[in-house]
């Protein structure tokens, strides 16, 4: 099914099945005038490792923390969470087929901190992500805030989330790097397909 307009938050790392409405939207759009929402994939994301599922979440200034506009969200830098993050991708990924192909693309934005607020952090590592997975697919911003969009739009801002069901037709089971551990786990974040599946990725992402 193709979706003429899909309404998306901002996410960090977001999870498979952002990718997969994503791919099925004709217009995509990213909010970019709601209030920052706690708990979300608005900065955070999910990955399995050795222990279990891994919560990464990006620390944020406080002043982003009450009813801040989220392209007025700016990422805390006191804490050294991108080096926190960069060693849990390493350590969760090293053994995975294709970390090491892509790393260097997704390095940077885990060093770097010239980036300030976390919308503008999100999307260029969107931007990143859609080029190694091969979508080739625009997004465009919300200008205006709307609590309710009509039947026609598929508002997603609030419905893909951290403690929601995964809604969205599954993946074809990949080897994920702790399967033997805990079996196939869904819907991680799509990095986990990207570093286990390499190039298969975006067929997979499209097939469902």
């Amino acid at each position: 099914m193709l979706y003429e307009s899909t309404i998306f938050s901002t996410a960090y790392l977001p999870p498979i099945e952002y990718l997969q409405f994503f791919v099925q939207t004709a217009s995509p759009y990213v909010e970019a005038k709601e209030n920052f929402i706690k708990q979300t994939y608005r900065n955070r994301c999910l990955i399995p490792t050795a222990n279990g599922i891994l919560n990464l979440s990006i620390p944020i200034l406080k002043n982003g923390l009450h009813n801040c506009p989220i392209a007025q969200v700016q990422l805390d830098y006191s804490q050294s969470w991108q080096r926190t993050h960069w060693r849990a991708l390493e350590a969760a990924y090293n053994a995975s087929p294709f970390f090491l192909y892509y790393r260097d693309a997704l390095e940077p934005f885990f060093v770097q901190r010239e980036i300030q607020t976390l919308l503008e952090f999100n999307q260029r590592l969107f931007d990143t992500l859609l080029k190694l997975f091969g979508i080739n697919k625009t997004y465009s911003f919300t200008t205006d805030y709307r609590e309710n969009y009509e039947p026609a739009i598929l508002d997603l801002r609030n419905e893909i989330h951290p403690k929601k069901k995964y809604f969205q037709k599954e993946t074809t089971p990949y080897r994920q790097v702790f399967s033997d551990r805990f079996g196939f786990i869904p819907n991680m974040s799509c990095i986990d397909l990207l570093f286990n599946e390499g190039k298969l990725a975006k067929s997979r992402i499209e097939e469902s």
